[in-house]
């Protein structure tokens, strides 16, 4: 862990593995968020399957105003939801009806035509799980085969039928303009199949500045992952979903192997759903619940995320500071696992020189001037135990760095001054994250104007750096 002192001057333990928590009734208040990122928080989602743009404007408000936390706004994307004008219990046996238009229960797309009698209907990640016993008139009958309450916004699945759902609905679209609207930093998109579904986002989404993260949560879309993964900024492995569309045994081996994938090619991946659900109702997780949360550690995800726990559960604070716990205990056993691949880039070969560089000499920081954030994402994928200072003169992608394992962002404006490492380091040192002691690694990008193409690497004893900075003023004083 790395402590990093805020404007507050207070230390805050931060972990190496990110938290990102969805915002529901039960966290709203800037208060409930405030603790919530004390306790280590490091990114919102909210979710549009529940809510208006006046909630999502207040939750933005709140969170703005507790500090600089990306948030991720969750778009429905081609998935099906129940529409219900009340709450209503089924149990296992009954028969009740659901349509496509304005029934007490319906759906909110039309995919009558595309299902025959038999097929399975789940809904709310398998909670709920319904046969088609008749169809008439635009309406179906279902039979319960394990019940459950029915709620307005609750997902369904259809397991093996591959439904032809737009992309983007009208209200995914007002969405989209929302995002763009309150600079939010990341837009996901729910239930994505295939790279085209990327590509229709991005278009739709013209001039919005944030980045595109792809939930797989369906078969298509573990079909489709590598050319799905060429075309976002990042992944969800919504879980979910996931565990109703294919065979929940399948799930583990899925989310390790998306996992590799994305460490491979340094891009963020968050680990969702159901990873401490009890704590919607009791202040402990289960054994089983800590166990889940840190083999995804283990496996290399970036980011762990509170769904139901911090949105509409009892404990949303207690939810975070266990969730903080585990990974504090478990990402000391954290391991690089990228394979050696040819060339990509500069930068690519950039960061597997500071790993080998950190693993041979003793560096105690690591400092990455970075104008995208991409080489500091390069050299993350590697775990290494030193922290990652990563250092922007753009606020976004600080933000942005904020949900990536062991980078800790920061915003200097260095780009004016004639030399950006001793800009750099004597603003950390003015701001204690690093400290005269520190023997510091800094990457940064020399003479160059390309894209990803971090192009020197300097090591210094910080105290020797601060005493050549002050010599060389002195120098060119009297000069």
């Amino acid at each position: 862990m790395f402590v990093e002192f805020n404007e507050i001057s207070e230390a805050k333990i931060l972990n190496r593995t990110k938290i990102v928590c969805t915002i529901g009734p039960s966290s709203l208040s800037r208060d409930i968020i405030t603790k919530m990122h004390s306790a280590g928080m490091n990114g919102v989602r909210i979710n549009t399957a529940y809510g208006n743009n006046k909630q999502y404007s207040r939750i933005i408000e709140n969170v703005r105003e507790v500090g600089e936390i990306p948030l991720i706004i969750d778009i429905k994307g081609p998935e099906i939801r129940i529409r219900a004008k009340k709450k209503k219990t089924v149990n296992e046996g009954e028969v009740f009806e659901a349509g496509f238009n304005d029934q007490e229960i319906s759906f909110n797309w039309d995919f009558y035509n595309k299902i025959t009698k038999d097929d399975l209907i789940v809904i709310d990640n398998g909670k709920i799980r319904t046969q088609v016993v008749e169809k008439n008139n635009k309406t179906l009958r279902l039979k319960v085969m394990s019940g459950g309450e029915i709620a307005d916004g609750k997902g369904v699945n259809i397991p093996n039928r591959q439904l032809s759902v737009p992309t983007l609905s009208i209200t995914d679209k007002e969405i989209i303009q929302f995002a763009k609207k309150y600079d939010i930093e990341y837009i996901a998109l729910s239930f994505t199949r295939n790279a085209q579904d990327i590509i229709n986002l991005r278009s739709e989404a013209e001039g919005f500045d944030g980045a595109i993260i792809a939930k797989i949560e369906n078969s298509e879309g573990i079909k489709n992952f590598s050319k799905i993964l060429e075309c976002s900024d990042g992944i969800m492995i919504a879980r979910g979903d996931m565990g109703v569309e294919i065979e929940p045994e399948k799930v583990p081996l899925v989310q390790k192997a998306i996992i590799k994938s994305c460490n491979q090619r340094g891009k963020p991946v968050i680990t969702a759903t159901e990873m401490l659900e009890s704590m919607m109702q009791q202040p402990m997780p289960t054994r089983a619940e800590v166990s889940d949360v840190a083999n995804a550690i283990l496996d290399g995800t970036d980011a762990t995320m509170l769904s139901g726990e911090t949105a509409i559960g009892r404990y949303p604070i207690e939810s975070v500071i266990m969730m903080s716990r585990i990974a504090a205990e478990v990402e000391k056993a954290t391991r690089s696992r990228i394979e050696e691949e040819g060339f990509i880039n500069i930068s690519d070969a950039m960061s597997k020189a500071v790993q080998r560089i950190c693993r041979n000499m003793p560096v105690d920081k690591i400092v990455t001037l970075t104008r995208s954030g991409y080489t500091a994402k390069m050299i993350a994928r590697f775990k290494i135990p030193q922290p990652i200072i990563a250092v922007t003169p753009d606020k976004r992608v600080k933000k942005q760095l904020e949900i990536v394992f062991g980078v800790y962002p920061t915003t200097i404006n260095y780009q004016k001054q004639k030399d950006h490492i001793l800009c750099v380091a004597n603003n950390l040192h003015s701001m204690n994250l690093i400290r005269d002691e520190d023997t510091v690694l800094f990457t940064a990008a020399f003479r160059t104007l390309t894209k990803h193409a971090s192009n020197l690497i300097e090591v210094h004893k910080i105290k020797e750096l601060r005493k050549y900075t002050g010599n060389n003023e002195q120098k060119q004083t009297k000069n």
